[in-house]
């Protein structure tokens, strides 16, 4: 028997980057790419190989584009680290495993560090098809958890819980990360929300990868930490931002939403010091009339595009700067 899974990239609707302060967001998945795990059994557990993963190079230039794309370690390091994960969840819950083992690979092509969240889908594809293998069932709450201790606690990457949670209930949700909720049981308040309330959309992505997305990053945890007023407003804002940009989008109630995705992006741009090449996509798709904001980290965009006129005008100005514009499909 073979086991194929799959896990989508995620786009943040609003609310980010207060997911990782105790905030609120909303986020949806999106099937125009995904990450595909593919598992079967076979006498001793193997991690296949994958795109991220070759060690053969055409030249010195090639070896450098490959490095500057997937980093030194490629996507093995993701999967290893989930599986020990998964060991370790289903050992400490009393879980038990039949003694079979596995070979599995991986694949993936959503683009890369461009903050569609293309890691987190690897490895929860990878969950997925281990639960599958072995009949194990994780509530949702809990795989989101996994997979950013996978990230977090086994390779020591930086990751919050938007994109995981988002990932792992796929389709439109809303999330509130409150303290007291992740403090007594481990997880937020998470709603999945019915697709009618999703609105025309569009997503924009860079296929250069000259210009990390926050280029500095005025130690926003530390002064969080601290208490920084003019950080923690803005965390509290953004959560505001979400619960108005959920009542306009019951509503359907584009106009609002477009606004409240405008003013989350202004808000971070003043927090942040953000790379030319991000500002101008943003400039080029408000110019083109479509709102715009992050949908990550940077490197990605998403907003409000009401129609094909408005879409057409974005991607012919957005395609002289080196950027893809695409409708993204709901999970």
């Amino acid at each position: 028997m073979i086991i194929t899974t799959k896990a989508y990239p995620r786009a943040a609707l609003i609310g980010n980057p207060s997911d990782g302060y105790f905030g609120k967001t909303i986020a949806f998945t999106f099937s125009n790419f995904s990450a595909t795990a593919t598992l079967y059994e076979s006498p001793e557990l193997v991690i296949e190989p994958g795109p991220r993963d070759g060690s053969t190079f055409a030249s010195v230039d090639d070896l450098d584009a490959d490095v500057r794309k997937y980093g030194y370690y490629g996507g093995i390091r993701l999967i290893k680290a989930a599986i020990k994960r998964f060991g370790e969840y289903c050992r400490a819950n009393g879980v038990s495993l039949h003694g079979r083992n596995f070979t599995i690979r991986y694949s993936s092509d959503i683009p890369n560090l461009v903050g569609l969240a293309g890691s987190s889908a690897i490895i929860t594809s990878c969950m997925r098809a281990m639960m599958s293998f072995y009949g194990v069932t994780i509530p949702n709450a809990q795989l989101a958890n996994i997979v950013r201790a996978v990230e977090n606690e086994e390779l020591g990457i930086a990751a919050g819980l938007q994109d995981r949670v988002a990932q792992a209930y796929q389709g439109l949700v809303y999330m509130d990360f409150n303290k007291a909720l992740l403090d007594s049981r481990g997880y937020g308040d998470y709603r999945p929300l019915t697709a009618d309330m999703m609105p025309p959309l569009y997503i924009a992505y860079r296929t250069d990868l000259s210009e990390g997305s926050e280029v500095f990053h005025n130690n926003i945890r530390d002064r969080f930490n601290a208490g920084d007023e003019a950080v923690v407003g803005a965390m509290r804002q953004w959560g505001a931002l979400t619960d108005k940009a959920l009542d306009a989008m019951k509503a359907h109630d584009w106009a609002v939403l477009s606004a409240l995705m405008d003013e989350n992006f202004d808000l971070r741009a003043k927090l942040y010091r953000l790379s030319d090449g991000n500002l101008r996509m943003v400039k080029a798709a408000r110019a083109a009339g479509a709102s715009a904001k992050f949908s990550g980290s940077g490197g990605a965009i998403v907003g409000v595009c009401p129609d094909d006129a408005t879409f057409e005008r974005l991607q012919a100005s957005l395609s002289k700067l080196g950027v893809i514009t695409l409708r993204p499909t709901l999970v």
